[in-house]
């Protein structure tokens, strides 16, 4: 019952940054771990990035890290994912997703989706 909105995505040059926010609504009193995925067209939903509850630990694929940064405010019901140095790769629709366990990964990890929101990078 937990509802996810992502928002930030838009079109941008290589090099340039976005930052995406998700934020949950309905039953979000567990401590659960959130995570970002990214699909391209015709192509698997993939994982980026997931933090646990209380953003001791993160966890980020090895393509965007020290490019991306995903981050959380509880008191908001809010996770980010922060993207600096966009590439034409990043081109996607991220999907935002929360889940139970500590620090989730796979997608089976998840119970709740967001729509996702469309990034675009042009060389």
């Amino acid at each position: 019952q937990v509802q996810l909105v992502e928002s930030g995505g838009g079109l941008v040059q290589a090099g340039d940054s976005l930052r995406l926010s998700c934020t949950a609504s309905g039953r979000t009193t567990g401590r659960y771990g959130m995570g970002w995925f990214r699909q391209a067209p015709g192509k698997e939903r993939d994982f980026v990035a997931a933090i646990s509850w209380s953003s001791d630990s993160t966890r980020l694929i090895n393509s965007v890290k020290g490019r991306f940064t995903v981050s959380r405010d509880n008191a908001k019901n809010t996770v980010y994912l922060q993207m600096n140095s966009l590439k034409p790769e990043d081109t996607a629709v991220y999907y935002c997703a929360a889940g139970d366990l500590y620090l989730p990964y796979k997608p089976q990890d998840f119970h709740s989706w967001g729509q996702g929101t469309q990034v675009t990078v042009s060389s």
